[in-house]
């Protein structure tokens, strides 16, 4: 199949090597040039615009930041130029009334597949993919998603299926938050970090999901690919969902104050980042062994810069 990308960030570019690996033809499209060369140097084009990618397209995935940056697209250049019998899939986590509007305004052929996993699962073939939409639709785009993503659950609409998505991804912000208060607990009860490494690796409370960050959240550390921003975005989405309906959630409004006040402080930061911000409230600087206190450990750290 001959398919078009639009969005090219590093999810937006994994999914588009996945197509490549998987023998598709490929045109990527991002708004700011210059980060597809790879994907060119494998086969792909790039086009200039949204609607010299979506010309003569067998299916249009576009994979892009928040609401604004997909109504932006979908409800711009993409709605004009596109065919009116392609299909188009929207992979971004948007909220579940964007998702309504989309499959209003492409009767028939929109889904929306938001995918579960970062850039790395998704370019192994391992992330987990939620495809909500017409059941006949979504059977008839199976070879394509399949290369995307082995795993794969359907949902009757595009709202339940972005629903799912930041139930999942609500998780996995509240575990990154109550990991770096539990390594705040931990330190201001005097635990240093190699015995929390220790501790936290052998107890049975930590997820997988959770295991895969708990450096990245022992140190606080700014690397990574799902930014503070995003996160922010992402809670904000799923509180909105419950308190839409009715329904009071105070640590689901919480978490979202604390990311939004982490996207402030450090907004291209991984949402590991976040236990920087519980230091920052006060927590002492961590002491990476039995022999060094938590005050000694600020002083140096103080001292250095």
């Amino acid at each position: 199949m001959e398919i078009a990308v639009l969005g090219m960030g590093r999810m937006g570019r994994a999914v588009a090597g996945r197509l490549l690996d998987g023998g598709h033809g490929l045109t990527v499209w991002n708004r700011t040039p210059g980060r597809t060369a790879d994907l060119v140097a494998g086969g792909a084009v790039e086009a200039g615009s949204v609607a010299e990618a979506v010309d003569g397209v067998d299916a249009v995935i576009t994979m892009l930041a928040d609401d604004r940056a997909v109504t932006a697209v979908a409800f711009g250049e993409l709605q004009a130029s596109i065919d009116t019998t392609t299909p188009y899939i929207d992979c971004s986590t948007v909220s579940p009334a964007l998702g309504a509007a989309l499959a209003d305004a492409f009767p028939g052929r929109f889904v929306a597949a938001p995918i579960v996993g970062a850039p790395a699962a998704v370019s192994a073939g391992t992330a987990m993919m939620l495809a909500g939409g017409d059941a006949g639709l979504l059977d008839r785009l199976a070879p394509l998603l399949g290369t995307v993503s082995e795993r794969i659950r359907h949902y009757e609409s595009a709202e339940r299926a972005l629903t799912a998505k930041l139930t999942t991804n609500f998780l996995l912000l509240a575990g990154v938050a109550a990991l770096a208060e539990a390594f705040t607990i931990g330190r201001r009860g005097g635990l240093n970090d190699d015995q929390l490494r220790e501790l936290l690796a052998e107890a049975p409370v930590v997820p997988a999901a959770l295991a895969n960050r708990f450096e990245a959240v022992l140190t606080g550390s700014p690397e990574g690919w799902w930014t503070t921003v995003l996160g922010a975005k992402d809670a904000g989405l799923a509180f909105d969902i419950a308190a839409a309906a009715g329904s009071e959630l105070p640590l689901a409004e919480l978490l979202r104050d604390r990311y939004e006040a982490a996207a402030k402080a450090a907004p291209e930061a991984d949402i590991s980042a976040l236990a920087r911000l519980y230091r920052d409230l006060g927590d002492p600087a961590p002491a990476t062994s039995a022999g060094e206190s938590p005050a000694a450990r600020s002083d140096h750290d103080n001292a250095s810069g």
